[in-house]
């Protein structure tokens, strides 16, 4: 080029400097805030604007090779002009060392990549979200360094949390094995890393429920991490590795909540362990969750009136419609097993104070009343017209709800034959299609009927 285009060039670069806005905004991290360091063009602001538009032009035309000497003297210069030096640099780095084959430029190449998200954290923050790039990187360029590996990811979940991509995730949980592989974690750390990744997937499971594309792409990050942990969520495994922390420390809530979890995710309920730990748990941080599995654990042991404490609990504390009717439910269901029918009811209409077409409800007071019918006999007809309650409940359950049709039909069909014969009805001074009132703890209204 020559000497007057190459001032007309620079002449023409600096006259953007004031206005050129893209090269202080990254379109990968909005989040991230400059942390001043400096002055942001470095001491000689034109040169750096002129690098800084070179390389860019380059990169936007996929010109790696002529880019790359003009981002090298941005990233030496001017560490502070545009995030983009940073997510641009790891792209032109990671190009270069794919291509390159000499072993020693290689690894200088690497130790640049590295040095990239390391200056990007000094100079622009979000170190957590940073680290986790940078793990993923080590993990590909330099597969033996399993313990910096661990180190890096482990800080970079930890700062993010909830906010982790996903790629880093799967790659924190391999150096964990890697690590215990290599005898410098316990077995435990396996599981209490699985424990800690899939609450993280579970978040943003939830967090993404209407984003098809983004929910898929946890579904399988879900699905890699549960066939890297296959091999060690054996219960027995699971339950020999937990069984001495929590002997050790049977009030510790952090431990409790990770037996809980692990145990629940790969369905080790049926064990003491997460008896006497979620027992533990919900004595010392007592929850709507917490009394709804101790509901369910005390009716495995058929402990129905522990189990329906624990699921009055749940249902009281519950602030979800959806959870407080799967307790209400199932606490009507205990009190049937208990042969409290009217409390039984009583749970039922209460889930239907909340959602009037939920069709179970109808058909466990259906239930409860066909049930009765060996008690509720001073009709003088055997105890036969409870069974006219019944079948208004399962008609209402079929009226209200298509989902529950088919049991409703069943059960139609199964006490209609239990109906009065019209010849009683008739010696009863009864006529069908009248009202009727049956008595007993039921006391409801309804229609009489009878088989020929």
């Amino acid at each position: 080029m020559k000497k007057g285009m190459k001032a007309a060039l620079f002449l023409w670069m600096i006259s953007l400097f004031p206005f050129n806005s893209a090269f202080a905004q990254t379109t990968e991290d909005s989040e991230a805030k400059t942390i001043n360091k400096g002055p942001k063009y470095g001491s000689d602001s034109a040169t750096c604007v002129m690098h800084l538009s070179l390389y860019r032009e380059f990169f936007k035309q996929k010109n790696y090779k002529d880019a790359y000497p003009h981002w090298k003297w941005v990233f030496n210069n001017c560490p502070l002009a545009s995030q983009n030096t940073y997510i641009d640099g790891a792209k032109l780095v990671t190009s270069k060392i794919d291509e390159t084959k000499d072993p020693v430029k290689r690894d200088l190449l690497i130790d640049t990549l590295m040095s990239i998200y390391d200056q990007r954290i000094t100079y622009f923050n979000r170190e957590g979200y940073v680290l986790g790039r940078k793990g993923v990187d080590l993990f590909t360029f330099r597969p033996e360094n399993t313990e910096q590996i661990y180190q890096v990811l482990k800080k970079s979940v930890d700062l993010s949390g909830n906010k982790s991509e996903g790629s880093p995730l799967v790659y924190y949980f391999r150096s964990i094995i890697g690590m215990v592989d290599l005898q410098k974690l316990d077995k435990s750390a396996i599981v209490d890393g699985y424990d800690q990744i899939s609450q993280i997937i579970d978040f943003n499971l939830k967090l993404n429920q209407e984003n098809e594309q983004q929910r898929a792409s946890w579904e399988n990050i879900k699905g890699n991490i549960e066939s890297t942990f296959e091999p060690f969520a054996t219960c027995p495994d699971l339950i020999s590795i937990y069984e001495k922390k929590f002997a050790a420390k049977p009030e510790d809530l952090d431990l409790l909540k990770k037996i809980t979890n692990v145990l629940d995710r790969k369905k080790c309920t049926d064990s003491d362990l997460f008896f006497k730990a979620t027992e533990n748990l919900h004595k010392l941080e007592p929850s709507a969750q917490s009394a709804y599995l101790m509901g369910t654990l005390n009716l495995k042991k058929e402990n129905f009136g522990k189990a329906a404490d624990y699921m009055q609990q749940a249902a009281n504390l519950f602030e979800d419609n959806a959870d407080k009717i799967k307790a209400l439910e199932l606490l009507g269901n205990i009190n049937f097993n208990q042969r409290n029918y009217s409390q039984a009811r009583s749970n039922a209409l209460k889930i239907l104070q909340i959602n009037p077409s939920f069709g179970k409800a109808y058909i466990l007071i259906g239930d409860l009343y066909a049930a009765s019918s060996s008690m509720c006999t001073e009709d003088d007809l055997g105890g036969k017209t409870v069974f006219w309650a019944a079948i208004d409940k399962y008609l209402k359950a079929r009226n209200v709800d298509p989902s529950v049709e088919a049991d409703a039909n069943a059960r139609i069909a199964q006490y209609s034959k239990h109906f009065p014969a019209s010849s009683d009805l008739f010696f009863r001074d009864l006529h069908e299609g009248n009202s009727y009132t049956v008595g007993c703890w039921i006391n409801e209204t309804t229609t009489i009927r009878g088989t020929k």
